[in-house]
């Protein structure tokens, strides 16, 4: 009998979106990591994309709250509260019969970090919790061979964190993860429209800028966005008309973050497998990867291919489906999930 069954779930517990695969079934569920708020009473509001539309825009009694930041957990009783909500709303009557979860956490994580991880998966109805590296994830659902014995390069720029690793026989060669992403971008833009217009804006309008006109590399034909805020000086709403060539330079020290990371990792690894990856190229996923440009602002600055994976967004919750689905005693899978497993007992 397989260690995993019809009910084990892979969960990407990612800083901007949790998304759920099912064994069997498939991604079933892709909401954002918000969570409302009652502030006197501590119960939840709302999840998902409802608490999301709330944010900025709630009373004093309630909070709209991301309980993940930079890749890891930074409210661990809200953390474990979304799960279970998540986790119920999948298996419904069945919660009695707990699931086992896979569950991606970034390359960079500290003990403390996986235990914690754990800690709240079980305490939010698993049964038993095993943990994946983000970039092995990635590159599973990007379609990547990760047992071939030459080196590929994955850069999952998500929310909270972007990771980037050589793989080469199932195992990250080379890894390094920075806290610098989709948030960091969003955060970048503000800044930007605040010292350029002299506007505030919320997270939600920076987020909708970084996705309609946001800019790593010049366009051919210009885009333009009407922009409403906060005139700093009146104290007014004023609406502004912001290009896709301003997020160039709104944008430029989250990429320029990025660029140097991946930079540094190949500067560490092996000559062989650097030797792969310029001919392979440099498989790029996650939301943040989807940036206008950014694949060939890459290439330019560390002059190897860079390509985005199909559905990019996707990719680390296939993989970890993948990883489910092919689990045995003998697969890459099982090699790849129980890496951490061993160090979780052996700090038990």
């Amino acid at each position: 009998m397989k260690w995993f069954e019809s009910n084990d779930i892979g969960i990407d517990l990612g800083t901007a979106s949790v998304l759920v695969f099912v064994k069997g079934k498939g991604i079933v569920l892709r909401e954002p990591s918000v969570v409302a708020l009652d502030r006197s009473t501590g119960r939840m509001v709302a999840v998902g994309d409802e608490a999301r539309h709330m944010i900025g825009r709630t009373p004093g009694n309630i909070v709209a709250i991301r309980p993940l930041r930079d890749g890891v957990i930074s409210n661990y009783d809200v953390t474990e509260k979304m799960l279970c909500y998540f986790l119920k709303k999948i298996i419904g009557r069945r919660f009695f019969f707990k699931p086992r979860l896979v569950v991606c956490v970034p390359s960079g994580v500290t003990e403390v970090e996986k235990r914690s991880v754990k800690q709240a998966s079980e305490g939010a109805g698993a049964r038993h919790t095993m943990l994946i590296e983000e970039p092995i994830a990635a590159a599973i659902g990007a379609g990547i061979d990760i047992a071939a014995p030459y080196g590929t390069m994955v850069l999952d720029i998500g929310g909270g964190t972007t990771d980037v690793a050589v793989i080469s026989l199932g195992a990250a060669v080379v890894s390094e993860s920075i806290k610098c992403a989709g948030d960091k971008m969003d955060e970048a833009i503000v800044r930007y429209m605040r010292k350029k217009h002299n506007l505030l804006i919320g997270e939600r309008t920076a987020e909708e800028m970084k996705i309609n006109i946001g800019t790593a590399y010049p366009r051919k034909e210009e885009v333009y966005m009407d922009i409403t805020g906060r005139n700093l000086i009146s104290g007014l709403p004023r609406t502004v008309r912001v290009s896709g060539n301003e997020m160039i330079e709104a944008l430029e020290e989250p990429i320029q973050l990025i660029t140097d990371a991946v930079h540094s990792t190949l500067e560490r690894t092996p000559p062989e497998l650097a030797a792969d990856v310029s001919e392979n190229g440099i498989c790029m996923t996650g939301g943040g990867s989807l940036l206008f440009g950014l694949d060939r602002y890459l290439s330019e600055r560390v002059k190897i291919p860079c390509y985005v994976a199909e559905d990019a967004m996707s990719c680390v919750a296939i993989g970890t489906g993948k990883a489910l689905e092919n689990y045995d005693k003998d697969s890459l899978a099982y090699n790849a999930l129980t890496e951490y497993r061993r160090g979780d007992y052996l700090n038990e």
